[in-house]
């Protein structure tokens, strides 16, 4: 199957002229090869790895400059650019011995660079990594990098936090196109499934240069996963168990690529009763059911490549209401409950012209929202379509700067269907243009850039006038300008510093411009507010990093004021018994950063100790001229990991072990509408590795997270008014088999 499969692809590319190609050899310091080294040509989706004897080629390439990145663990990573005009380019390569993480190419950031050249700090975690914590769901594991939290609602629902803000302050990517589902809502998360995913990156700051509104307090971007390398077939099979919900998890792909052509088809289903809490009680209907399938079809020559995707995603989430009341571990929801469908429809595209390149970004997303209180008819229905596209130019590199100048936009119509309103039909409208430089010189890069951005929002009437879920129409436009200024150096040859400045803003979403009637989960009558302005913000982050062979160390701090703040504050009146809040403006200052280690001490070459910290403050003024804190506020938190690496014989290998453990603070500074919160410490455990029996090879990972059952609750959870605390020991089975 595998041999007819790469014939028929073959066998269409011979049909189409071959083009240039690029080959070489890499080897360490000591000349000797490095077979297994990673080659991305990530302009053109296509990959291979060194051959025993440390060779590579590729074949059927563009007449232009290419970014070459190889990248092997246990060496530095190189990004190198090639001037491809020649018909056979011969490049080789040594890597040079490094301890610590593979250096990442940041798809995240304008123009693409690796971290170690990027002049923002962004965080990239690969899925693998995040995957080897343990956690249940894609929001768990990214809330183990420094600076991100979520608000949860159980195990099911979990909406991310970016440096205390989070909603519709905080934008999420997927196969490159901005995610719209909903996410002004409490009750409703990502909408997306860690299968199929290679790795995110984190911008903590605001990011509305490169993504216009609703990137004020930083970006999700989630790097699909990668096509298979050029003439292979590529199978894989990985089952989860989670012992705390009696969850599973099941996932299969197939892969393969040609020198032009590529597919790719994922499936995966995930299930998961009523989680425990300490001591044994199940919180009733937080069960949930996940189905997921993703594919992708690429081609590429001398002229362009492109790159199609499609990723259906359905959740079925049960809704607690009575807290813990029936135990069971049944998997089939019970009322209320909420159903969500998402299609994601991409297309990505380069288009090579003679020195000069355009990136084209295409999607397509059709959300539907639906909730059911008592029976299988929806009380609430709300169906999202969304196209959007992104446009970029990049000037042929003059001397050593570098420029990009786009077009991005969107169109959004939201219906609803069913009995209940939380928000009126409506039709959005972005446009936005920007342009950006980048400069280096020496151990120096300067990047600057502007952006103008304009939204609509028109809205139609419904209801009685005064009545509750009844809506005015409106028809409302919201302008932006903004800026950003980065500056990165090298202070000694194993110091570098990044600063930068940056504006962000965002339009008011429909729920804070329209809302009337009662909020859900929180039992006061909101009142949405057509005045208000877009908020605007300018944010200031300083970032440090030493390392040398086996240490590292690194601090960043920011400061980040917002104008025209929206929140809600209490009118002093009641509706039925439910308080009434108005959404109102204010100025406020959000302030903190991280700071962390990782020593990797010699001649320990197996042991490496990690350590971090991270916290966030977050004030507004109040309406008598004084200074309130923010709510949902993340607390203070403190992460210590010991990992050991380890290699037994010829049947185990890449194995590690873990002991992390988590110290979360006391939440003090908190809002008017919050109680404080205690803090706690939980202790995890991690152990895995390659397993090579004969010819079987598969990858095992066991966890055991809260490993003493502590019963805690976090700041954060939605579920905290209610006492119910947050979940207790799991035990997580993972395999992974490779076909």
């Amino acid at each position: 199957m595998k041999k007819f499969i790469i014939s028929l692809f073959l066998g269409i590319s011979t049909m189409l002229h071959a083009q240039n190609t690029i080959s070489g050899t890499i080897t360490n310091s000591a000349n000797t090869p490095i077979p297994g080294v990673s080659i991305i040509l990530s302009e053109l989706n296509k990959g291979t790895t060194t051959d025993e004897n440390g060779k590579y080629s590729f074949s059927n390439l563009p007449n232009k400059t290419l970014k070459i990145n190889f990248s092997l663990i246990g060496y530095g990573t190189q990004n190198i650019t090639v001037n491809g005009e020649k018909r056979e380019n011969r490049l080789d390569i040594i890597l040079e011995e490094m301890i610590f993480e593979m250096d990442e190419v940041i798809v995240s950031t304008a123009f693409n660079k690796i971290q170690s050249q990027n002049v923002m700090k962004v965080e990239h975690e690969s899925i693998k990594k995040l995957q080897r914590k343990g956690t249940a769901t894609l929001i768990e594991g990214l809330a183990t990098i420094p600076g991100v939290s979520q608000v949860s609602t159980g195990t099911s629902i979990g909406k991310p936090v970016i440096r205390g803000l989070s909603g519709n302050r905080v934008l999420v990517y997927s196969q490159g196109v901005r995610i719209e589902n909903q996410q002004f809502g409490d009750e409703h998360g990502l909408g997306l499934n860690d299968a199929g995913v290679e790795s995110v990156e984190v911008i903590k700051g605001p990011a509305s240069l490169l993504y216009g509104s609703d990137a004020l307090g930083g970006v999700l971007y989630f790097n699909p996963e990668r096509f298979a390398n050029v003439n292979t077939v590529k199978a894989n099979f990985s089952q989860k168990y989670f012992s705390n919900t009696s969850g599973r998890n099941t996932s299969i792909g197939l892969k393969t690529s040609t020198d032009s052509w590529k597919f790719i088809t994922r499936g995966s289903y995930n299930t998961h009763s009523d989680y425990q809490i300490a001591g044994g009680d199940r919180v009733t209907n937080t069960r949930y059911n996940e189905t997921d399938f993703k594919t992708g079809i690429g081609y590429n020559n001398s002229k362009f490549s492109t790159i199609f995707r499609y990723n259906y995603n359905k959740l079925d989430l049960g809704i607690t209401e009575n807290g813990i009341d029936e135990q069971t571990t049944n998997k089939k929801t019970a009322y209320p409950a909420q159903g969500i469908s998402n299609h994601l429809l991409s297309v990505n595209s380069v288009i090579f012209l003679k020195d000069s390149k355009i990136d084209l970004d295409l999607g397509y997303i059709a959300n539907d929202r639906s909730e059911f209180e008592d029976s299988d008819q929806a009380a609430l229905q709300m169906k999202l379509k969304t196209f959007n596209y992104n446009v970029k130019y990049h000037f042929p590199k003059a001397g050593k700067i570098e420029t990009i100048v786009g077009v991005q936009g969107m169109h959004q119509t939201n219906k609803n269907s069913g009995e209940e309103y939380l928000i009126p039909d409506a039709v959005t409208t972005d446009f936005g243009a920007f342009g950006t430089a980048n400069y280096e010189w020496n151990a120096n890069v300067l990047q600057a850039g502007l952006r103008f951005d304009n939204r609509n929002i028109s809205t139609d009437a419904n209801g009685i006038a005064g009545q509750e879920g009844s809506f005015e129409a409106i028809d409302k436009s919201f302008d932006s300008f903004n800026a950003s200024l980065g500056y990165k150096t090298s202070l000694t040859a194993d110091l570098t510093m990044r600063l930068n400045l940056a504006s962000g803003f965002r339009a008011p979403n429909l729920a804070e411009l329209t809302s009337n009637g009662v909020h859900e989960g929180t039992n006061r009558y909101e009142i949405g507010n057509s005045d208000l302005k877009t908020e605007q913000n300018f944010q200031t982050d300083v970032n440090l990093e030493y390392n040398n062979s086996h240490f590292e160390f690194f601090v960043n701090g920011f400061y980040n004021h917002i104008n025209n703040y929206i929140y809600t504050s209490p009118t002093g009146a009641a509706i039925d018994d439910n308080l009434v809040f108005k959404y109102i403006q204010d100025n406020a200052n959000l302030y903190g950063g991280e700071i962390g280690l990782h020593l990797h001490p010699h001649p320990l070459d197996w042991l490496h100790y990690e350590t971090s910290f991270e916290t966030v403050t977050a004030r507004k003024k109040s309406q008598n001229g004084g200074s309130v804190y923010l709510p949902l506020i993340p607390a203070n938190n403190w992460e210590n990991t010991i990992r050991t690496e380890f290699k037994i014989k010829k049947w185990l290998e890449d194995g590690f072990a873990t002991l992390n453990i988590s110290s979360t603070f006391n939440q003090k500074n908190i809002s008017m509408f919050e109680t404080k919160s205690n803090g706690y410490t939980l202790i995890n455990l991690g152990l895995g590795g390659t397993i090579k029996i004969m010819k079987t090879v598969f990858e095992l990972n066991i966890n055991a997270n809260n490993l003493f059952d502590k019963r805690y609750i976090a700041h954060l959870s939605r579920l905290k008014n209610d006492g119910l605390a947050n979940i207790g020991r799991n035990i997580v089975l993972g395999l992974n088999f490779t076909l």
